[in-house]
């Protein structure tokens, strides 16, 4: 019931679950102490996957096992996935309605102030060295210039804090890493195991059966085999792997356009549960466009199903596998710097995702060039949408000047882009 209820209010993006989870979990029921709570989100930190979930289900396996772990782990993600489709229904057959347009175009605004603020808070916590400024602008210079692979941007920021963290910590910030571990968890390799033996099985079985009952070639596959590569390199958190994915869904599979993913950005925001649940939405609007031989109605629950799975599976996967290896990967300073470099690079990446979606919000057309590896966005500074540019503007004082809370300011943007569109 605990893990229900904070399934039902866990608003706030993974900041805020992580404080409601400690509040309750440490102040309140006092069931983990301070050390193991931090402990299990430093190892949350170091795995692909959202980081709340993941400490929700560390927690729950800390408590009570394998049956704990899937206790939290599932109702923390399942009342968020519910609303999300919930959601993901509304806009799909609500298009065109003025109220719903109004509100969609006032989010729109928020979201471009929701990922500038992500980008500031991060960054303030990541950029302490040199070294680290410099990682977040190549991750910024590749991914944006040079349209790098975000697996590739990951590995070498991560091969780059590896390689560093043995002579020069500090660079890195890592000096508090702990040199010593605990005894190792007994069975723990046979444990691994088998959780990767029944976690991958679990994991791919939906993927392989649609692949055997619609063709290789079909939308549901496609969304099975993209959103399981980003369960393996979603390091550092939703917003990270987000201008990955809004890229590849807008240009490469064609799934929806740039406006749409920032609506559904918006709309994970408005939600409880993980940030990532918008990877539901884009897989529900990608099956509902594409739904034979299934009706519309019936392929979007069904992609936006699947997407769920393959996002989460993996998320939950990891902690099995991992937990009893928690002390070591705790001690290993190599390891620590692998990961503080991958959050530096994240930045950059997060700088890239602002960028993007300033441009698509408040300009009309962006079109994308390229000359040899070279890639970028021209626009019309003319094209300027002016009611957009004041929503942002809006936002960014109730955001950074009263200091509003998130679903605060998306609630009061929405009732101002209804405003908007009834107005002009």
């Amino acid at each position: 019931m605990v893990w229900l209820k904070i399934g039902c209010i866990n608003f706030g993006g993974p900041a805020g679950q992580i404080a409601m989870m400690h509040r309750i979990l440490v102040d309140e029921k006092k069931w983990i102490d301070e050390p193991r709570f931090l402990h299990a989100l430093n190892f949350s930190m170091l795995l692909p996957g959202p980081e709340a979930t993941q400490l929700a289900t560390y927690v729950g396996w800390l408590l009570h096992g394998v049956r704990g772990g899937l206790a939290a782990g599932i109702l923390f993600v399942l009342p968020g996935a519910f609303v999300m489709l919930g959601l993901s229904l509304l806009y799909a057959y609500g298009r065109g309605v003025g109220a719903i347009d109004g509100a969609l175009f006032g989010i729109k605004a928020a979201v471009l102030v929701i990922v500038v603020e992500a980008l500031i808070r991060i960054g303030k916590r990541a950029l302490k060295s040199w070294l680290m400024v410099t990682l977040a602008a190549l991750a910024f210079v590749g991914i944006f210039f040079f349209d790098l692979p975000f697996p590739l941007i990951v590995g070498a920021a991560a091969l780059a804090g590896f390689i560093v963290a043995k002579s020069r910590p500090d660079l890195i910030g890592i000096k508090n890493v702990a040199e010593t571990a605990l005894a190792p968890h007994n069975n723990r390799w046979r444990h691994a195991f088998i959780a990767l033996a029944i976690g991958l099985t679990l994991w791919w079985a939906p993927v392989a059966i649609a692949a055997l009952m619609l063709g290789t070639a079909h939308v549901m596959v496609a969304i099975g085999l993209f959103f399981s590569k980003l369960a393996v390199v979603t390091f550092g958190g939703a917003y990270a792997v987000l201008a990955y994915m809004a890229q590849q869904v807008v240009q490469t599979h064609h799934w929806m356009t740039a406006p749409e993913m920032v609506d559904g950005l918006g709309l994970a925001e408005t939600t409880p549960g993980p940030l990532i649940l918008v990877t539901q939405f884009v897989g529900f609007l990608a099956a509902f466009r594409a739904p034979a031989p299934f009706s519309p109605l019936t392929a979007g629950i069904i992609g936006a199903a699947l997407t769920t799975w393959v996002t989460f599976v993996p998320a939950i996967l990891w902690i099995f596998a991992g937990a009893p290896f928690l002390e070591a990967l705790r001690a290993n300073k190599r390891l620590a710097g692998a990961l503080a470099a991958i959050t530096a690079a994240v930045v950059g990446v997060i700088l890239n995702l602002s960028v993007w979606f300033a441009l698509h919000v408040l300009f009309g057309t962006v079109t994308e060039h390229q000359a040899g590896p070279l890639r970028w966005f021209a626009f019309d500074p003319n094209a300027l949408d002016r009611h957009a540019a004041i929503l942002a503007a809006v936002a960014a004082i109730l955001a950074f000047r009263f200091h509003r809370g998130l679903i605060e300011v998306i609630v009061v943007m929405a009732l101002l882009g209804i405003v908007t569109q009834y107005s002009f």
